[in-house]
């Protein structure tokens, strides 16, 4: 809950500053000028930015069981599904966490953590990981997910998140209304924003948004050195979670909804747009 309203005080905060920022340089009165609202616009930004990363970290949960075909266990069936509840319950415990809902999807190695408070997460893992390491690679994994929760991270990358929505929709539409007013300069006949404006949001928004992405992964992929290393504490030693990722390195792991990947064990496309490391970094940042 802590981070809850941290969330929305850091929003709040990050709107607020835009709107001091856009007074002591003149923007407001410029743009006010041309019949643009400024607050009218923060308004919206906050609405589109934080609100639309807030309502997707609340509904993280019920999305991720639906689009993985997540199969909730409790420990009563197989021995495998028992000793995968007790690992959890094991290492929720020294984290210091609640104990999270436990479930199996089907699919190439993976495992993923969401949930939008740590006391109340889901801790997943796909069939293929199961089958293709050891009990102790799987553990390592598991550690690594609960490091996610008790880290805070879907909180973390979803307050990232809405702090680049907010950015992009803020700049996009206030450097195309400047642009726009370039273009119909001397037409006093003209009255609202232009086709100039319209374009130019829509290109703005493609661009922003293409580098608030790398902003993301780039969090994104710190956050997993951190998960790689809270599993390692959580264990007691390191090589558990270098022979997990040495053996993901060797296998191709299940692609996870696009609201997931951050916090699955791997995944990503691309150096910039990745959510996670090379395996090989994440292997040298456990040795060093």
């Amino acid at each position: 809950m802590k981070r809850i309203l941290l969330f929305v005080l850091t929003n709040l905060a990050i709107v607020t500053v835009l709107g001091v920022v856009a007074s002591l340089l003149g923007v407001n009165r410029y743009l006010t000028a041309n019949g643009l609202n400024l607050g009218a616009l923060l308004v919206y930004a906050l609405l589109i930015g934080f609100g639309g990363a807030f309502i997707s970290l609340l509904i993280s949960k019920p999305i991720a069981k639906w689009s993985a075909g997540v199969r909730l266990i409790d420990g009563s069936g197989s021995p495998d599904e028992r000793w995968i509840v007790e690992t959890v319950h094991k290492f929720a415990g020294q984290a210091g966490i609640g104990m999270p809902e436990v479930g199996i999807f089907e699919g190439e190695p993976n495992a993923f953590a969401t949930g939008a408070f740590k006391n109340s997460a889901l801790v997943a893992v796909s069939t293929g990981l199961l089958q293709a390491m050891t009990r102790d690679e799987v553990e390592a994994v598991i550690g690594h997910e609960i490091a996610h929760v008790a880290n805070g991270d879907m909180v973390t990358m979803a307050l990232i998140q809405g702090v680049m929505n907010t950015f992009v929709v803020f700049l996009s539409r206030v450097i195309s209304y400047a642009i726009d007013g370039f273009l119909r300069r001397g037409n006093e006949n003209s009255s609202g924003p232009g086709i100039g404006y319209y374009v130019t949001t829509i290109v703005l928004d493609i661009i922003l948004g293409f580098i608030a992405a790398m902003i993301v992964a780039w969090f994104s992929r710190q956050r997993e050195f951190r998960a790689d290393a809270g599993a390692a504490q959580l264990m007691g030693r390191r090589q558990p979670m270098i022979n997990a990722l040495a053996r993901l390195g060797g296998v191709h792991p299940a692609e996870l909804p696009k609201s997931l990947a951050a916090m699955g064990i791997a995944g990503g496309i691309g150096q910039l747009f990745s959510t996670h490391p090379p395996i090989e970094e994440r292997i040298a940042a456990l040795q060093g």
